[in-house]
């Protein structure tokens, strides 16, 4: 798109870049890119990350690249490189051909510290890494030179050339950027470029020993693709000025541009790496899937949709700054993309049998029920109904208080897509007193779409067939952590924030068999109860497992 197009109602970012190219753009096209470092999944403040380069890329007929930032092989793996392609595909954002990675420019990313060097702009240093921090000083205090800043040129490309061949142990040298240890920004005093490591790294092997930091990569990868926007959150800002130094220092024409966006948070929601990593690896959790956690394959597992998110993200629109967001929005956003794609079938959580005495007791017809009350698209489909039913136990009560419109001993419900039944008779356990079974008699002319006009009765309930039921496992999730605030430092005790109804598991809930053949990943509405997805991790051929995506209506933030 070209950026005389870009509206006064566009977010910020696209004003700020339709402003700066009308001032002066580049000779290049539109080219943005997201560097995640392949060492864990992608959560939902990667998407909004994703999405604000992608669309920006595509508001400028543009290209977006995905890049790995895969330089430090002590925490890198395959298995994360194909899960991120994967999930960044299953958004939408498919990168197509532009997928990159950060440890294929080794050698460029070398040669530039080799210039650097060269230049008296980067040196070779001998601090320990404790020396280092001590030395580059506070935010209030300015940091000291380094012994080793003054070493010559010669020695320093000896040295460099020396740490490259493997010559010393992990963290004994490092090469730093020579820029200025009295600059009020921490990022610009004399930051390391590389390191030593000794380890194998899972796309270069041990061809390399030494490995560059990801400040001074991101801009020689960027100047390599030609990216022309590198579109960070907003904790990078005060990395911007080194970004540009780097670009300067190696005399890159027509460099990208590093532009910031808020960080985005939702309520009670954990998207630190390093508390997702507690979580998993403690067990609080049954893996990176898991459907609390707001990672992408938590997401998809839960059964929300590419175009839900979508929405949400469109919906905050573009961030300045680090906000916090409602997780009841997302929530909305899921519903909304639901409501008319899904099929509603009847599924009884808490079964309690129905004996209907007066219809045939070999007797089965089939009833034809509306798929999906807002999309006639979905057709209808037809439900067995036979003498014994369930419903809900809690759609019965016998003593009801007012207001309670569903069965109670002598009175009338409607069966959803059915009859009128009428409650006769309780039947108890003689043990503990709990309801075993009721007794009701139907009336055959209130047929659900007869055209019956004669009396009205103010509930309906939904209902299984017990002959022909489908029996699964359903998982009901709440918030992962009782309290909406996130702990920023360490958490302590995963067991007192954690809460215990985060997960109910229900055992042999009963379907009507239209879910029989159900695949992993397909969604239904549960009539009343909400919206479940088929669980692609722990059903089995035999066995449905449904989780529930999120309820009918906004319960998180009532509790």
């Amino acid at each position: 798109m070209d950026h005389e197009k870009v509206h006064h109602n566009d977010n910020f970012l696209l004003r700020l870049i339709s402003e700066e190219l009308e001032a002066g753009g580049f000779g290049r096209d539109m080219c943005t890119r997201f560097p995640p470092e392949p060492n864990g999944y992608l959560h939902i403040g990667s998407a909004y990350a994703i999405h604000t380069n992608y669309t920006i890329a595509q508001r400028f007929n543009g290209t977006f690249h995905l890049r790995f930032d895969d330089t430090n092989p002590l925490k890198e793996d395959i298995e994360y490189v194909n899960a991120i392609i994967e999930d960044i595909k299953w958004l939408g954002f498919d990168p197509e051909n532009h997928i990159y990675y950060g440890s294929d420019y080794s050698n460029e990313i070398y040669n530039a510290a080799v210039t650097l060097i060269k230049r008296g702009k980067a040196y070779v240093c001998d601090l320990t890494p404790e020396e280092v921090t001590e030395y580059r000083g506070t935010l209030t205090e300015t940091g000291t030179n380094s012994p080793y800043r003054d070493r010559s040129i010669e020695e320093n490309l000896a040295l460099f050339e020396s740490m490259k061949n493997g010559n010393y142990p992990a963290s004994s040298k490092v090469v730093r950027a020579k820029i200025d240890m009295s600059s009020p920004n921490i990022n610009l005093r004399d930051p390391v470029i590389y390191r030593i490591i000794h380890a194998a790294h899972y796309r270069t092997g041990n061809n390399w020993c030494i490995y560059p930091m990801y400040d001074f990569a991101h801009p020689i990868q960027d100047a390599i693709e030609g990216i022309t926007y590198s579109l960070c959150s907003i904790e990078f800002k005060d990395h911007r000025p080194l970004y540009e130094w780097v670009l300067q220092e190696l005399e890159i024409p027509e460099p990208p541009r590093q532009r910031e966006f808020g960080r985005l948070s939702l309520t009670g929601v954990v998207t630190s790496k390093r508390f997702l990593r507690q979580l998993v690896e403690g067990g609080y959790v049954d893996g990176w899937d898991d459907p609390r956690l707001p990672t992408l394959r938590g997401f998809r597992r839960r059964g929300f949709t590419p175009e839900s998110i979508h929405s949400f993200i469109e919906e905050i629109g573009s961030i300045r700054t680090q906000s916090t967001v409602d997780i009841s929005l997302l929530d909305h956003c899921l519903r909304q993309d639901l409501k008319a794609k899904t099929v509603s079938v009847m599924a009884v959580l808490q079964p309690l049998k129905v004996v209907i005495t007066n219809y045939p007791e070999d007797d089965m017809e089939l009833l034809k029920i509306e798929n999906n009350s807002e999309n006639e698209a979905l057709g209808s489909r037809e439900v067995p109904f036979s003498r014994t039913i369930y419903i809900e136990r809690e759609d019965f009560m016998e003593q009801p208080p007012k207001g309670f419109h569903r069965l109670s001993p002598n009175t009338e419900v409607r069966l959803k897509g059915a009859y009128f039944i009428k409650c006769e008779e309780v039947v108890k356990d003689p043990e503990t007193g709990e309801n075993t079974e009721l007794r009701c008699t139907y009336d055959p002319l209130t047929k659900s779409g007869t055209g019956f006009t004669g009396r009205k009765v103010k509930g309906t309930i939904h209902w299984v067939s017990a002959e022909h039921a489908v029996k699964a496992d359903v998982h009901l999730y709440e918030k992962l952590l009782l309290d909406d605030d996130i702990p920023k430092d360490d958490i302590g005790a995963w067991t007192d924030v954690i809460n215990p109804e985060s997960l109910v598991v229900l055992e042999d809930v009963l379907l009507e068999p239209y879910v029989d053949h159900a695949r992993p990943e397909h969604k239904f509405q549960f009539f009343r109860h909400g919206y479940f997805c088929v669980d692609k991790k722990f059903t089995t051929g035999d066995r449905l497992v449904f989780n529930r995506i999120v309820p009918l209506k906004d319960t998180w933030n009532k509790r």
